[in-house]
């Protein structure tokens, strides 16, 4: 495993923009959830997930964004994911995942979509 995973916040409006790095995995998922609850705490009502820097995402990594989109839906927010690499897509696309979360090719795409 390489440096910890992190999640910063990257832009606020329209959305909370925050770009996710690292490897997404059972080793990391201790780190990456009080991360990303932060995010979904913070009062934002629409949160776009810029996956463009992770690195790695098994089933663990999974498991944690899923966490994220009901945390999400129970304070009101919407959360989604953007910029995915291609081998993050296809997990999703493989598990049935990309039914749940929505998904956009890119932050501008998330962002038109969800204020829009």
């Amino acid at each position: 495993m390489g440096a910890d995973p992190t999640v910063e916040t990257v832009r606020t409006a329209p959305c909370l923009v925050a770009q996710v790095r690292g490897e997404m995995d059972h080793l990391t998922d201790r780190i990456l959830t009080p991360q990303i609850l932060e995010l979904v705490n913070s009062g934002a009502q629409c949160i776009v997930l810029d996956m463009s820097g992770v690195q790695f995402c098994d089933s663990s990594g999974l498991n944690v964004l899923l966490a994220a989109r009901r945390d999400a839906e129970q304070t009101g927010a919407t959360l989604v994911l953007a910029c995915l690499p291609s081998f993050v897509r296809q997990v999703l696309q493989m598990t049935g995942i990309d039914e749940v979360l929505r998904l956009y090719d890119t932050v501008t795409e998330a962002e038109a979509a969800l204020v829009g």
